[in-house]
């Protein structure tokens, strides 16, 4: 009973998928983080049934297809990780000390970075997604499975900017060995399944998703002094932009 609680705190908080109302109780947290891929699966599911639908039974141009590509993650999560990426894009941007950058994390109020940053990622994923083709659709699929168990991995093992915020609640809530193997299985299976749909495109995009998760590491530590919910979100979005890249870019690879 407990997973499935924890299961309902993952999808309700990472997502607008409708799930039952769950106390955020100790128990239920322990695992909670578990589940942040299902988020991820729901998410590929969506874009491969709909990529097909377009690609093959309607006769819609590229830009119908990659703009309908590009909304489907934000209609499924609500947008609350380009949330963490405009702030930290904000951050960032200040060029301010490490105290500053943090209250920038913390201001609900939207700077001109931020937008010129959301403007930047969403013409980027635009382009690439107007360069996908059907074969491509299943591998792209797995890679939303895959920045999530890479995100939830970093929750549970980096050092939190701050003692207070929802990435801290998450931390001291899991019960981190295990759920760190979890999603570690999670990034396995997914890097696999990968690898058996079309091995060249993944290994560049598994490269990929590793060489942002390495910089999300020494940034964080050396910009912020640790993680945030803010950063989580903002790793998942380049993640996710950059295995995009990796796929449409490995096709010119002989």
């Amino acid at each position: 009973m407990h997973l499935f609680r924890a299961l309902a705190i993952a999808i309700s908080m990472y997502s607008k998928i409708p799930v039952p109302i769950v106390e955020w109780s100790e128990k239920n947290m322990k695992y909670a983080m578990c589940f942040f891929p299902v988020v991820g699966a729901v998410t590929g599911a969506l874009q491969l049934l709909t990529g097909r639908i377009l690609l093959e039974y309607t006769a819609c141009g590229k830009l119908f297809f990659s703009i309908a590509m590009a909304l489907i993650p934000v209609i499924v999560t609500g947008g609350i990780h380009l949330d963490g990426f405009a702030d930290t894009v904000d951050a960032l941007s200040s060029y301010g000390d490490r105290e500053k950058k943090l209250q920038i994390l913390k201001d609900p109020h939207t700077g001109a970075f931020a937008v010129i940053g959301l403007c930047v990622y969403f013409l980027a994923d635009i382009a690439l997604w107007s360069e996908v083709t059907g074969e491509l659709l299943s591998v792209i699929a797995c890679s939303y499975m895959l920045s999530r168990s890479l995100s939830g991995i970093s929750v549970v093992s980096f050092q939190a900017a701050k003692n207070s915020g929802l990435l801290k609640t998450f931390q001291d809530g899991a019960q981190k060995l295990r759920v760190r193997v979890v999603l570690i299985l999670w990034a396995c299976v997914c890097g696999g399944v990968m690898l058996y749909l079309s091995w060249k495109q993944a290994v560049i995009m598994i490269l990929a998703a590793l060489l942002v998760f390495f910089y999300y590491d020494r940034m964080s530590r050396k910009q912020f002094g640790g993680t945030t919910g803010d950063l989580a979100g903002y790793f998942l979005q380049i993640c996710e932009l950059a295995m995009l890249a990796g796929a449409v870019l490995s096709r010119g690879i002989g």
